[in-house]
């Protein structure tokens, strides 16, 4: 979960932080397939779902102010007319329409709009594993730092990290303190070290914080892509 274990909203500021979502506008997420198969985009608490195929690109307004945001790719999904079903991965309770958040293994892309001081804070989390190569950019606002996670992670993943169609994180498979840790003596491990060795921009494991998150100024527009490499 990266990002919202990390930020903190100061009590003299929320008045102030109030007033300026009143007066902001939505962003807009471009959220793009650029893989040669199929993908069903989700997008939480914003948006539901989607399925792109190769090429597609789905358009999302999110409200000023939004936070514990994610977007991910679901692959392997068979949906009926009422949008009923099921993902090979990243599945929210076998809905087309995504209102919780996926089974892992997924690459994710998190962000919180208008944040302490009006920032716009978005990350790559591998924290729930590894499905799909994305790239998460700024596309407006004079922000250009964008970030990336388009390694092979699946065709290398350690065999006690996969899974059908992606690759865990350890926290997922062994569920103990050393892979799962928040607080106290956090750090990196072996299996951590896999994912970061790999994308170094993304978050590896829940504390990965330092070189893993990152900031635009509110009001910026995003583009998402699914991008196989």
């Amino acid at each position: 979960m990266s990002i919202f274990k990390s930020m903190f909203i100061f009590p003299f500021l929320l008045i102030a932080q109030l007033h300026l979502f009143t007066h902001s506008e939505a962003a807009i997420f471009d959220i793009r397939n650029n893989c040669p198969y199929t993908v069903w985009a989700a997008s939480v608490p914003v948006g539901g779902g989607q399925q792109l195929n190769a090429g597609q690109t789905w358009t999302i307004n999110v409200p000023a102010g939004t936070k514990q945001a994610r977007i991910w790719a679901r692959t392997g999904c068979n949906f009926d007319g009422s949008g009923q079903g099921r993902c090979q991965t990243g599945d929210c309770n076998g809905l087309l329409q995504c209102q919780s958040f996926g089974v892992p293994p997924n690459s994710l892309a998190e962000y919180a709009l208008n944040q302490f001081s009006n920032l716009d804070f978005f990350d790559i989390s591998l924290v729930d594993g590894f499905n799909v190569p994305m790239e998460f950019s700024p596309t407006s606002n004079g922000c250009t730092r964008g970030i990336r996670c388009t390694a092979d992670i699946n065709g290398q993943c350690p065999n006690e990290l996969r899974a059908p169609g992606g690759c865990n994180n350890p926290c997922t498979v062994f569920k103990t303190d050393q892979y799962c840790c928040n607080s106290g003596n956090c750090g990196p491990t072996e299996f951590s070290r896999f994912f970061k060795d790999r994308c170094p921009d993304a978050y590896s494991y829940p504390k990965d914080d330092q070189t893993s998150t990152f900031t635009c100024p509110g009001g910026t527009n995003y583009r998402v892509v699914f991008a196989h490499k």
